[in-house]
């Protein structure tokens, strides 16, 4: 095995095709830090830990080649690409000056008959984070919030921010789920809801902005998990 978890590893049945499964997966086996930065990995190795054969992967892989997030090395595999600290501060202000603004705009725009899917979705993040499945958790916390975004009608910030979140490296979350901090988190997902529901926008937009910044805390790894966790709180 080359380290990641069978629990992560994303149900075939869930996406139209086997490829797209295998790329969403490793995706976010990378971001999450379960596929190592400066290690390669081999499409057949990976094919026997994901059950599949080795071509679905190396298309995925491929894919994932062109997001920056691997690079291909001839004859040996895929390397995973490395995010510095300074990558990450980057991606984390980019997010912040586009999500936050975009859900105080979609707000008011979201029908109450969207209501129940959205915490459809945040529970599945929550269940994730108490499972410890982490590529799971990052899956449906990608789709929460994406699903937010849609409603802001601009499809161009959407694949934006999409593509921004996968630029990331969480390596503080394998650490949070330890310490029994993970399932707090992913609850946040239900408190930016409340917001939504209520219809106050700028509550909505401050929750997300407080969600984003954990990616340079606890999410990260740079700072203690305890004390991040407990400064979210405190605000």
């Amino acid at each position: 095995m080359t380290g990641i978890d069978a629990r992560s590893v994303v149900r075939l049945s869930k996406q139209p095709s086997i490829r797209d499964t295998v790329k969403r997966a490793l995706r976010s086996a990378i971001i999450s830090g379960e596929m190592q930065p400066g290690r390669v990995y081999s499409a057949p190795s990976l094919g026997e830990e994901f059950g599949v054969s080795a071509t679905p992967i190396r298309e995925a892989m491929l894919e994932l080649v062109r997001e920056g997030l691997v690079v291909a090395m001839p004859n040996r595999g895929f390397l995973v690409t490395e995010v510095s600290p300074n990558d990450l501060s980057e991606v984390t202000e980019l997010r912040l000056f586009l999500e936050p603004p975009a859900v105080e705009k979609a707000t008011p725009l979201i029908p109450a008959s969207a209501f129940a899917a959205l915490r459809g979705q945040a529970d599945d993040i929550v269940q994730a984070a108490e499972r410890g499945d982490l590529v799971e958790y990052l899956s449906a916390d990608s789709d929460f919030h994406l699903a937010l975004l849609q409603y802001a009608g601009n499809e161009r910030l959407v694949s934006l921010v999409a593509s921004l979140r996968s630029q990331t490296r969480l390596f503080g979350l394998s650490e949070l789920h330890e310490h029994g901090h993970l399932a707090a988190s992913a609850q946040e997902h239900h408190t930016i809801m409340d917001a939504i529901e209520q219809r106050d926008a700028a509550r909505a937009r401050d929750l997300v902005s407080r969600h984003i910044e954990h990616v340079l805390g606890d999410w990260s790894g740079q700072v203690d998990g305890e004390q991040s966790r407990a400064g979210a709180t405190a605000e």
